[in-house]
């Protein structure tokens, strides 16, 4: 390792200072959490029992009833959230970084006596702590109307988190707002704004009758189609889909862009009637199982990703089966098809509440939470899309937040946001 080279005893304080900054930065960690209303012990080994996989089935049930109470489910927010911004700055702390500025303090100060060095290089060690966990007090604040960064007015338009919305086609093409508050009877279904169930009917006609569920920018929803298949839908996707299913045919439904996840009613409960899911040339055959399809028009690829269960992905002349965890990637421009093991939490936590993000490019991440805020992104530093970001963040993280925190990691210098444009620097 390449240093400036100076006495031994600067080393040696220099070691100790970088040993201090972690046993303070630990200790900042300990009085932030005792500053937010935290879970109980158990409740913490289940959550992280959730996220290393390797809770067992009575735990996740566990887990799922305790969930239910809204005020636990805020607290799981909290503690994932702060448990993120833990984890990030101890992987991403910087020692030589660290070495390399005290540093340069201690040559800037050669002239002073050494006790007086080492005080002032402890000083400028708070300093840094003080500057690693503002991202803390960003993350806990709340309802800011203005915030100056540099000297330069951010102004707060107040970009709102994604809801429970989307739009409704009929088959005589009528449409039908769903929204929260709204309680909707259809000849087939029914929705009360959150979700839309249709119920089973035996068909006496061969003729299918189709109905198309879009999701907006900023929405997302859930769809129980007649033979009990869940679908949730993430923002900016359209779902295509029969009212009922004839019996003894296959089962089709069309993913016509965006991002949904599946949750297939087994075969064997239809008479072994497959499932089949279309999207653009690609076609997925289930029979019943659990997968993440992502086909955004503005995207190049289409990622099929499996959860449990077997599928088989065609897509022109290719035909490529899945096992739990793999993901297949179609290039549409290169019509390749390429496969790889992936973690799936980091695929599919959009419909558990989060984001998660490991090594993916500032950009990807920006057009994830553009969708969901409803808002634009516009980059004037090109140079910070292809930073490769970690990291989990709530979908009900306040837009203002999420970007502080980004900043307090050096992501970005400053930002700007002009009615629901957010201008990165």
């Amino acid at each position: 390792m390449n240093l400036i080279k100076f006495d031994c005893i600067y080393c040696e304080n220099i070691k100790k200072v970088i040993k201090k900054v972690r046993v303070i930065y630990l200790c900042l960690v300990l009085i932030i959490y005792s500053t937010v209303k935290m879970i109980t012990e158990k409740e913490q080994k289940l959550i992280i029992k959730y996220f290393t996989e390797s809770a067992s089935f009575s735990e996740m049930d566990e887990l799922e009833f305790w969930l239910r109470e809204p005020d636990n489910e805020k607290k799981f927010n909290n503690y994932v959230k702060i448990n993120y911004l833990i984890n990030y700055n101890l992987k991403n702390f910087d020692a030589n970084k660290t070495k390399r500025s005290l540093d340069k303090l201690i040559q800037k100060e050669k002239e002073i006596v050494r006790i007086g060095k080492i005080k002032r290089i402890m000083k400028y060690a708070a300093i840094l702590i003080v500057a690693i966990t503002s991202s803390y007090f960003f993350l806990v604040k709340s309802d800011k109307n203005l915030v100056i960064n540099n000297n330069e007015q951010i102004v707060n338009t107040k970009i709102e988190p994604g809801t429970n919305k989307a739009i409704l086609t009929l088959g005589d093409g009528s449409e039908v707002n769903l929204e929260k508050g709204a309680l909707i009877q259809t000849q087939n279904a029914k929705s009360d704004g959150a979700e839309i169930i249709y119920e089973p009917k035996k068909s006496k006609t061969q003729k299918l009758e189709y109905n198309s569920l879009t999701v907006p920018r900023g929405g997302q929803y859930y769809v129980e189609l007649s033979d009990g298949t869940k679908v949730w839908m993430n923002s900016e996707s359209k779902l295509k889909y029969p009212v009922n299913f004839i019996k003894g045919r296959a089962r089709k439904v069309e993913l016509v862009y965006g991002e949904a996840y599946f949750d297939v009613s087994p075969s064997t409960n239809h008479d072994g009637s497959e499932f089949k899911v279309y999207n653009n040339k690609q076609e997925i055959c289930v029979l019943g199982t659990e997968f993440n399809i992502k086909a955004y028009k503005d995207e190049s690829n289409i990622y099929t990703t499996l959860v449990e269960g077997k599928v088989v992905v065609k897509y022109e002349d290719i035909k490529q089966e899945l096992k739990p965890s793999q993901q297949s990637n179609i290039d549409i421009k290169g019509n390749v098809l390429m496969l790889s093991t992936v973690d799936v939490y980091n695929e599919i936590s959009w419909k558990e509440g989060v984001f998660s993000f490991e090594k993916k490019p500032f950009k990807e991440v920006m057009n994830v939470l553009s969708r969901w805020f409803d808002m634009e992104v516009v980059f004037e530093n090109k140079e910070i899309e292809d930073i490769l970001f970690d990291g989990v963040l709530g979908k009900e993280q306040n837009i203002d937040d999420i970007l502080a925190i980004v900043q307090d990691f050096g992501i970005i210098s400053n930002y700007k946001i002009i009615n629901k444009k957010v201008v990165l620097k």
